[in-house]
């Protein structure tokens, strides 16, 4: 999940040094700053984090930069100085004034002249699966100049949890796919290798396809009540956590008038994270549908045998 950079140096023996996280040249870890959405997820931004790099010369200097994706679906490029250095503030890719963001979450950046115009389009991966591009209008030695995203290939159906599925059902990608693209079969043009991630399901060894779906059923039931109790929950506790955080911002503001009372701000401050007796309540009642949602998890093995899994499916472009 951390959005670091790890680089394994290679060696004339042919092995490889330990992985290490790539810096600039004053030894400052490569990092993708925060963005706006921190504020609203707990100071995590979803920008900084399972991040992948592709190593490209993507300014055209003769020095490799990296193109980064991430869990939100935007791209990052930290522009390099050679040698494997890399300047520390990294630069987003837009289009216009918006972000260049994929359908879907886990950017998954492959840097190539796909459309053979003499310079380098995005294509990429995606959460919800398929693969998308976007195409460089700009033109050979020039800046880059990027459309929106557009498909390549379509997701595929969305494979419902528990639905009952095999190997050989399955016709294409699947979601999280990640993808290379490359002249598989040399006749020039590139064609697309996809990787990606399924779930195969099939009921225990003896159950029979109806009692697994009314175990299924039951199951479901089960789960959607846990799911809408932590739910409530989770309202609950944050109804609470604004309330005092409204009650902090109050006393600091007399403090900031008056002589400093450290003892009253740090009291607020840690009321704003706690709480009073109702938050506790209601994170009790969390924690408590969280434990029940965990369990109903583990229980699925009693009627579901499951396969964590992934193919890899090339495309030969025609």
């Amino acid at each position: 999940m951390a959005g670091l950079f790890q680089v394994l140096w290679g060696q004339e023996s042919g092995e490889f040094q330990a992985a290490e996280p790539l810096a600039d040249a004053d030894g400052n870890l490569l990092e993708i700053p925060p963005g706006k959405d921190a504020e609203d997820n707990g100071g995590v931004s979803l920008d900084t984090i399972c991040t992948r790099p592709t190593a490209v010369d993507w300014d055209g200097d003769g020095d490799l930069d990296l193109v980064v994706g991430n869990f939100g679906g935007t791209f990052f490029v930290f522009e390099g100085e050679g040698g494997g250095v890399f300047l520390p503030t990294p630069e987003q890719i837009v289009v216009g004034n918006e972000p260049l963001k994929i359908l879907g979450h886990h950017s998954d950046p492959f840097i190539v002249d796909w459309d053979l115009d003499g310079d380098l389009d995005v294509v990429s991966g995606s959460s919800q699966g398929g693969v998308q591009w976007a195409e460089n209008e700009a033109g050979a030695g020039e800046p880059a100049r990027l459309t929106q995203f557009k498909g390549l290939v379509p997701a595929a159906k969305q494979i419902e949890l528990g639905q009952l599925i095999k190997a050989n059902d399955l016709q294409g990608p699947t979601t999280s796919t990640r993808v290379w693209v490359d002249d598989v079969n040399s006749d020039g043009k590139w064609d697309l290798i996809v990787g990606d991630s399924v779930t195969l399901t099939s009921p225990v060894a003896g159950m029979t396809v109806e009692a697994y779906e009314e175990k299924l059923e039951e199951w479901q039931k089960k789960l959607s009540a846990a799911s809408q109790r932590m739910s409530t929950a989770m309202t609950i506790s944050k109804d609470s956590q604004e309330e005092s955080n409204d009650e902090t911002a109050v006393v600091a503001t007399d403090e900031a008038t008056g002589d400093s009372d450290f003892s009253t701000v740090v009291s607020g401050w840690i009321s704003s994270l706690f709480g009073d007796g109702s938050t506790k309540s209601s994170l009790s009642a969390q924690e408590k549908a969280q434990q029940e949602i965990s369990d109903l998890y583990q229980q699925r093995s009693e009627f579901m045998d499951s396969e964590s899994t992934g193919f890899v499916w090339i495309y030969l472009q025609q």
